[in-house]
């Protein structure tokens, strides 16, 4: 395990009541994030295959969410603190350890993905890699949706998360990646902020084309 990941995990296991008391409301007050989530799970369902992975699920309240909008849906997560505290939370679902670049799921299982900023703490030397993971996964026509900050700069931005070092990107630039790992982007969502860190909210939604 890289220095990043090893960090990452202490850090959030660190903070796991006090993430759960400001983030786990299923997106109550979070509009265009609830609302990019049910487009990508009626999407998922339209494939067929309704078997959907939420990777870096936190506390599994958004796993709760995809389950409740018709997908088969499991979470995954760096920190056994985020895991323990999602088992109890939801027990009728399953989450599992797991690192996003080494999932436990069989090639081409999934009809779905999601990572909702679960991969901002990821460097970007890594995260082509990381993405090539999310599409190994993913059946043909598999759908995988990234919420992300986003910077209107040529470049990824480091900054200073409240948990730990995270990145806000290009749009263009991740977007760029994404084709980059096999997949084809169809869909973005950029708004203002929903936090004080300034960055935009930004939502891309694409496609692992048919064999």
């Amino acid at each position: 395990m890289t220095g990043y990941q090893d960090g990452t995990r202490a850090a959030y296991d660190d903070v796991v009541e006090l993430y759960v008391s400001r983030f786990a409301n299923r997106l109550e007050t979070h509009p265009f994030s609830r609302n990019m989530i049910g487009t990508f799970a009626e999407l998922v369902r339209a494939t067929g295959n309704a078997r959907a992975a939420d990777v870096g699920c936190g506390p599994g309240h958004l796993t709760a969410m995809l389950h409740e909008l018709g997908l088969d849906a499991f979470g995954l997560d760096l920190s056994p603190g985020m895991v323990a505290h999602a088992r109890g939370a939801h027990p009728a679902l399953r989450f599992d350890e797991a690192r996003m670049e080494a999932l436990p799921v069989a090639d081409g299982a999934l009809g779905g993905v999601l990572a909702h900023y679960s991969m901002i703490h990821t460097p970007p030397g890594d995260l082509p890699a990381l993405l090539a993971e999310q599409v190994r996964v993913l059946a043909p026509g598999g759908l995988l949706l990234v919420s992300l900050f986003g910077t209107e700069g040529p470049e990824p931005v480091r900054f200073d998360h409240k948990v730990t070092p995270a990145y806000s990107w290009p749009v263009d630039r991740f977007a760029d990646l994404l084709t980059g790992a096999g997949l084809t982007p169809f869909a973005r969502l950029l708004h203002d902020p929903a936090s004080e860190r300034g960055f935009l909210d930004a939502h891309v939604l694409a496609r692992r084309p048919e064999a």
